[in-house]
């Protein structure tokens, strides 16, 4: 080695550094950077190596890339596979290989309930009489509250009818059949209104 080469490795403005490499070959450096680095190429045998090899790299996946030759399917080419598929699968799992599946399921539950043993009543069936009483709260109380809003309706009802229809001369009737016809305008108008608002 002579001593301009020494003198070049020793000097940190002549470091080599590797993203340099990469940036001189996107063409990212310029001006003085592009300048420092072409005279540290030309001193360091290292970063030409590199850069050479970056090259050919960058050269041989250009070309792979630029030679992709697509090629086309048949058009029944998802049809046959499938057809191939089923037809290679025919046959390999018959009733008996079947029946055995299930009796090893069935005899590992067995052992494994066995093996469990008291705990089994704490994992298993507390949560699982847990579940049901819950679920037979929640069902007493839904049953409570829709037999209480039916009797209420009814109660509701037969004071309006009482309130209504013993009106002389038809007046009752009269009055329900304006009543329901303003409420059923009365949907209308708030139906379009918030129509109209949606459009906005």
């Amino acid at each position: 080695m002579s001593d301009k080469d020494l003198m070049n490795e020793l000097d940190p403005r002549n470091a080599c550094q590797l993203e340099d490499v990469a940036a001189y070959l996107d063409g990212e450096l310029s001006g003085a950077a592009l300048l420092r680095f072409e005279d540290h190429l030309k001193s360091c045998a290292h970063c030409d190596g590199d850069l050479r090899k970056q090259r050919q790299l960058l050269c041989t996946l250009e070309s792979a890339f630029s030679d992709s030759r697509a090629f086309d399917l048949p058009d029944n080419f998802t049809r046959v596979v499938t057809a191939r598929a089923e037809n290679d699968l025919s046959g390999v799992r018959n009733r008996r290989e079947g029946r055995r599946a299930l009796q090893l399921c069935a005899a590992m539950a067995l052992v494994s309930f066995a093996l469990l043993g008291a705990a089994t009543r704490v994992v298993v069936w507390d949560p699982l009489r847990t579940f049901f009483r819950v679920t037979r709260a929640l069902l007493d109380l839904v049953w409570q509250a829709t037999s209480e809003a039916i009797s209420t309706a009814l109660v509701l009802l037969r004071v309006i009818g009482q309130a209504v229809f013993p009106a002389k001369n038809g007046l009752g009737v009269f009055l329900t059949i304006v009543f329901l016809g303003s409420v059923s305008f009365l949907l209308l108008l708030i139906a379009k209104y918030h129509r109209a608002e949606i459009v906005e």
